[in-house]
């Protein structure tokens, strides 16, 4: 029988510590232009896929 692998605790503490810092100090360090363009990208492939899924489901008569 196979075992399985478990993580180490220490390093998935450690990278969630970091990942948590991650977005919030990576905002601080944008222009206000370009934090708004990332959200705004991001507001456009939300939007984007929303629209792709409604076609498909058109395309299948639902």
């Amino acid at each position: 029988m196979a075992t399985k692998k478990r993580k180490n605790p220490a390093a998935v503490a450690l990278g969630r510590k970091g990942g948590l810092k991650g977005g919030k100090a990576r905002a601080e360090k944008l222009s206000q232009e370009e934090l708004s363009e990332q959200g705004r990208n991001a507001v456009m492939a939300r939007w984007t896929k929303y629209y792709a899924d409604k076609a498909e489901e058109e395309k299948k008569g639902g």
